[in-house]
């Protein structure tokens, strides 16, 4: 029998029909400084979580940090020695400029605390940026070059990633971390030759997704050399896709479907 079509359920249509991409960035959300604090170390901790599931993970090495939105010269990073897949946000610290540790317990990784200090006053525009001794940014580093377009994933680091070629060591004094911000300069990533890569953005989340898709895009490079001689985008496509691909709308998003899974998953992140 037949269902009349006045007993069919209304769809909730909306009154105006809106245009809205995946890749368009939206406004930020408006939040108290309490909030936004506690977003920013909701995420990070998400973030070395994702980490360690990417197998980002390798003995001591390896940070992500965010700027604190209310002290903007202190940043939350993680401790030394802790695994990321089991930092929760009460075992971040906050690190002023001076590598004080002003909340949580320590130790700090020096390391962390020359480069991305450095990061963070060089460039106001970035809340947080990654940096870890990923295998695949390792064997692409020792290259000593930049990644050519590809792919449209690698598309969003066209003309937006850098090569700081200037290997001394482990990174121990702030000079050093100067050196690696001046050579970041205003892109979003930058190849630490015989070192691995870094990532920086406007959130939490946009340097942690560039940070994974970074990765891949060397993972991916390393495959077609070894593979045959691969054949690059041309210059203004690969232009076009950076712009389309590489906005931080679209690593926000990118981040948001990670880290939705591993909250239900291990929701102790948030303790």
């Amino acid at each position: 029998m037949s269902t009349a079509l006045h007993d069919t359920p209304s769809l909730p249509l909306r009154q105006t029909p809106v245009r809205k991409f995946w890749f368009d960035d939206d406004a930020a959300p408006q939040r108290t400084l309490a909030q936004e604090r506690r977003h920013r170390q909701e995420r990070l901790a998400g973030a070395f979580r994702l980490f360690a599931r990417y197998g980002f993970a390798q003995g001591l090495a390896g940070h992500i940090t965010a700027r604190d939105p209310e002290w903007t010269d202190h940043f939350w990073v993680n401790p030394l020695g802790k695994h990321f897949g089991r930092i929760r946000v009460s075992d971040l610290l906050l690190v002023n400029r001076h590598g004080e540790i002003v909340v949580g317990e320590g130790p700090v990784n020096q390391a962390a605390f020359a480069i991305h200090a450095a990061i963070h006053e060089a460039r106001p525009d970035v809340v947080a940026a990654a940096h870890t001794h990923s295998l695949y940014g390792k064997a692409w580093s020792t290259l000593g070059r930049k990644l050519d377009p590809l792919t449209q994933d690698s598309c969003s680091f066209y003309e937006d990633h850098t090569l700081f070629d200037d290997f001394r060591g482990v990174v121990l004094d702030t000079d050093e971390g100067a050196r690696i911000a001046d050579a970041l300069g205003q892109h979003k990533a930058v190849i630490l030759k015989n070192h691995g890569i870094l990532t920086a953005g406007p959130s939490v989340e946009a340097a942690a997704w560039w940070y994974i898709a970074l990765d891949n895009a060397c993972h991916a490079q390393l495959l077609a050399e070894a593979a045959g001689t691969p054949q690059p985008i041309p210059h203004d496509i690969a232009a076009l896709t950076h712009q389309q691909v590489g906005r931080p709308g679209g690593a926000l998003h990118s981040f948001e479907s990670l880290y939705e899974e591993l909250v239900e998953e291990e929701r102790e992140l948030l303790d």
